[in-house]
């Protein structure tokens, strides 16, 4: 039989029955070809698909993880705007603080916020400077040099940064703004010749001209100016002339 005729199929039981038999020309022959063929790439395309898929479902332990780890971070993104919303009610109650003007006067009295008239406070005469100049006790890390004390003329008070710089007795303020060494600072006249300098502030409350109380809050600590860490440098001169400031007031217990 030639290719151009086909060719045969039979089909032989093994119980000795009937055989049977089919002849396949060439227009099924061909029809055979083209479904094998497309057998064969459609399994092609599932084996693969199987693959892929395989590779993905492997991922699929990696990606939960992911989203458990995004889940925690969204949990502590949360928990920060908590945070957030507590120190915006606390800044709130400061703010609060500073906008209301006691009736009585305090032990650390806190100025109303603005400036100018609106900032002062009550007339009080000059006094000494007695109080000391911080809202906790701090770290004396250096004192004044009796030998040279125009080379370090008052005392370095470490403090964490933002805690509250006081007036050590109630005067005027003589000038406040920023200097190189000093950083941002303070300096007031308590009469007959005494002032007094509060040096590397982060901030500062009064303006020049301002009548403060004794223990009035003036300005934050900070680590502005020629400075290595967070202090205040707190200095009492007389005429001019530094004088060693813990004559004058006593570092709390």
């Amino acid at each position: 039989m030639s290719e151009s005729e086909g060719f045969d199929l039979i089909l032989v039981p093994r119980s000795g029955g009937e055989s049977r038999r089919w002849h396949i020309g060439p227009g099924r022959r061909r029809l055979i070809i083209v479904l094998a063929t497309l057998v064969g790439v459609g399994l092609a395309v599932l084996l693969t698909s199987w693959v892929w898929v395989a590779a993905t479902a492997s991922k699929v332990p990696r990606l939960m993880a992911t989203i458990d780890s995004l889940e925690a971070e969204q949990g502590r993104v949360v928990e920060l705007g908590r945070q957030l919303e507590l120190l915006e009610e606390q800044y709130g109650r400061v703010r609060d603080l500073f906008g209301s003007r006691p009736t009585e006067p305090s032990a650390l009295w806190v100025p109303p916020t603005g400036s100018g008239t609106e900032a002062r406070a009550p007339d009080l005469e000059p006094s000494s400077p007695e109080s000391w100049p911080l809202s906790e006790a701090g770290f004396v890390t250096r004192a004044l040099l009796a030998d040279a004390p125009d080379d370090h003329p008052g005392l370095d008070i470490a403090v964490p940064e933002g805690t509250w710089v006081r007036a050590a007795g109630a005067g005027i303020v003589l000038d406040v703004g920023e200097d190189p060494v000093y950083g941002e600072f303070v300096t007031l006249d308590h009469g007959e010749g005494l002032v007094t300098l509060y040096g590397h502030a982060s901030r500062t409350f009064v303006v020049r001209g301002q009548q403060v109380r004794r223990n009035e809050l003036i300005a934050l600590s900070g680590n502005s100016g020629r400075s290595t860490a967070p202090h205040l440098h707190f200095e009492v001169r007389r005429d001019g002339e530094p004088l060693d400031p813990t004559t004058f007031v006593i570092p709390p217990n």
